[in-house]
């Protein structure tokens, strides 16, 4: 007789000769469980001494996702490479000890912080632009091509005052620069960028109004290498009118919607249904517009995006060689084209598995990437007799995720148990059931006596959904309900259905830290940073209920350091939007704002990511003074534009009356008697009223 039948028929006392009451206590031979899906089975053979941290590595595949920054040291615990595969022994980072002196006291000589911790760290920053340029750089010279390559970094990714002013130090050496996709990006952008190379690219991208695009043209004048791409084509009648009244001849640039398209979970904005992007018929209008004004020249930048992290160097190829046949027909047209941005797509390996059929995984190498790139443009321009253009990528993704770690504390566990069951307790409760769940407990025990464990899942879930019905309808009580729970239960356990995996308690909010994972189900690599000199026992589920307990143990989230701040707090530096009370009214319109509150400044939100934007203004003032030749007028209606940017709303200005630029300009709110909105004559008038916060 199976012994699941034992534990089955223990309710009822209906034993054969010679089988005794089979129970986990009891040390029955009940069928093991189904070993954990990346855990190494227990084996009396596999003791915890013979674990290794090598074995750690290889369980958590740190090779596959870490290489080159992450790595196990000899005390067990995860340490940083900071240069990459040049990193000496000595030079590695424990990431153990970083933890011990943020959040020892300060009487033990720590910083007595708090954690969760984000952990930055510069040098790998640094590294990953230099592996970037240097893939490049080799793809250039062994493949003859006429060009150079210089990137900018998209700002959206991680606008963090020190990340963005260690990107443009550290890329100054090869010209690296910004990419801005929003007005206060834009503003960060030009501040940084009056420190950096003058070479160094400042791309425009995203949707513009006249602000925006008079600040592009500002940056162009104070002697920054501006471009502006065009995303939609009403944009160009914006630039060829301002350019014209500001005195700037701009550099334009096109993005274009090409026709392939990533078919995986990033590629939603790509191929000629994205939101972004002209068509080629558009392209050719914008085309014979600038040659009607004789501003063809000014056009000399290709922008694409097939989508962000490109799974293979198949789909790479693709696009990048369809984009430089639109660039040579550019070319052909009259345009004065240099540079080909092949946007942004650059993917990381966030498993591990180096697969090309995943969305959370790359089959290619960063010098696959480059040489893939290069191949495309270089064949099409030489098919075409084109002059090689410089070309740029805006990597972000790529730069930016190994160099933060988020390292939280995992402060109580818990397993759920099932209720104990009494044989004799149950045979009283199932005597008591209901004719039809006395029937379902019936099939579940002749079930297991045949061995028929899937049946026995089957009976379970019906005699178990049958009581919660009959719980529902009062006709069971709360005894034999769980009664019922434990015996089933105990059956899936015992069949090996249910993995006995313990829930731990992290202090830390997913919403707040790791917002793409709960956004779009994005997976990160999630490690202890110590103990991986000791064998796992057990698979375990996180958690993130904040728990005071005694025992810490410590985790780190790991590729994090693009998108997950950014997204988690402004992304794309928009911040949050203005709040209106609205409330019915007799009046005309049916009811009645009675109160709006403009939403955070450029200036806001940039201080929220640690930038200053009295000395980002200053930076800009002492850039407009140095640029205008001595004509006064000429910097103070620049400033005055400038200042104005800082102060307004990073959303564009479509339509905005002068009430709702009066509440920005002045930094409060506005409130109005509710009352007034039960007059018609006073709601038409729309009379309002400021008040001081």
């Amino acid at each position: 007789m199976p012994a699941m039948a034992c534990c089955v028929d223990a309710a009822t006392a209906r034993f054969p000769p010679g089988y005794a009451v089979a129970t986990p206590a009891a040390g029955s031979s009940f069928l093991a469980p189904v070993p954990l899906s990346g855990v190494p089975p227990a084996s009396n053979n596999v003791e915890a001494s013979h674990w290794s941290p090598s074995l750690s590595a290889e369980l958590y595949n740190i090779d596959g996702w870490g290489a080159p920054y992450f790595s196990v040291n000899e005390s067990g615990n995860l340490s940083v490479r900071p240069y990459g595969a040049a990193t000496l022994a000595h030079q590695e980072i424990d990431l153990l000890k970083i933890v011990k002196k943020v959040s020892d006291p300060k009487l033990l000589g720590g910083l007595g912080l708090q954690l969760p911790l984000i952990v930055r760290l510069p040098d790998v920053l640094k590294n990953r632009l230099q592996s970037l340029q240097s893939a490049f750089d080799l793809a250039v010279q062994s493949q003859g091509y006429g060009a150079h390559y210089q990137g900018v970094y998209p700002v959206k990714c991680n606008q963090d005052r020190f990340v963005v002013e260690d990107i443009v130090r550290f890329g100054s050496p090869f010209r690296f620069g910004l990419e801005a996709g929003s007005k206060p990006e834009l503003l960060l952008a030009m501040s940084c960028l009056c420190k950096g190379n003058p070479q160094s690219l400042l791309i425009c991208n995203g949707f513009k109004d006249a602000e925006y695009i008079s600040l592009a043209l500002l940056a162009r004048n104070l002697a920054l290498n501006t471009v502006i791409v065009l995303e939609q084509e009403e944009e160009l009648d914006l630039v060829i009118d301002l350019s014209k009244k500001l005195s700037v001849r701009p550099v334009i640039g096109i993005r274009a919607k090409l026709r392939t398209k990533h078919s995986g979970h990033f590629g939603s904005t790509s191929g000629e249904k994205g939101k972004f992007g002209l068509t080629t018929t558009q392209i050719l209008r914008v085309v014979r517009k600038l040659e009607q004004v004789d501003m063809l020249d000014c056009l000399q930048l290709l922008h694409f995006h097939i989508g962000s992290q490109i799974p293979s160097t198949a789909l790479l190829s693709d696009g990048v060689g369809e984009a430089a046949q639109i660039y040579c027909e550019l070319v052909r047209l009259g345009a004065h084209m240099q540079v080909i941005d092949i946007g942004g797509g650059l993917g990381i390996d966030y498993d591990g598995s180096k697969s090309s059929e995943s969305d959370i995984s790359v089959g290619y190498s960063l010098e696959d990437y480059a040489s893939t790139v290069v191949e495309a443009v270089r064949l099409a321009c030489d098919r075409r007799s084109v002059k090689h253009p410089v070309i740029c990528s805006e990597s972000g993704r790529a730069i930016v995720s190994h160099h933060s770690v988020l390292i939280f504390e995992a402060v109580s566990a818990s397993t759920y148990e099932s209720p104990a069951v009494s044989p004799f307790g149950l045979q009283y409760i199932v005597e008591g059931l209901p004719d039809e769940a006395r029937a379902d407990y019936e099939n579940l025990s002749d079930a297991a006596m045949r061995g028929e464990y899937e049946t026995c899942l089957l009976y379970a879930d019906q005699l178990k959904q049958r009581c919660v019905d009959q719980f529902k309808d009062g006709s069971l009580g709360m005894e034999q309900l769980a009664a019922v729970d434990g015996l089933c239960d105990l059956v899936s356990k015992e069949i090996g259905a249910v993995d006995p995996v313990r829930t731990y308690h992290v202090n830390l909010s997913i919403f707040t830290s790791i917002p793409d994972f709960w956004g779009i189900g994005q997976i990160f690599p999630i490690v202890p940073i110590h103990r991986l000199d000791q064998r796992p026992s057990g698979r375990g589920i996180l958690s993130d209920l904040t728990c005071d307990s005694d025992g810490r143990y410590y985790l780190g989230m790991f590729l994090g350091g693009a998108y997950e701040e950014a997204i988690g707090g402004l992304h794309n530096l928009f911040g949050g939007p203005s709040v209106v009370r609205v409330s019915q009214s007799d009046g005309p319109q049916s009811f009645a704002v009675t109160r709006a509150v403009p939403g955070p400044s450029c200036e806001d939100v940039l201080r929220v990511m640690q930038h200053e934007p009295e000395l980002m203004f200053q930076t800009l003032k002492h850039r407009a003074e140095e640029c205008v030749d001595g004509n006064s007028i000429a910097a103070t209606a620049s400033l005055a534009a400038c200042a104005r940017s800082f102060r307004n709303m990073p959303y564009l200005v479509v339509g905005a009356s002068s009430c709702s630029m009066t509440a920005i300009n002045n930094s409060g709110f506005y409130y109005c008697n509710e009352d007034a909105y039960n007059d018609p004559a006073a709601a038409e008038d729309e009379q309002w009223s400021y008040g001081v916060a």
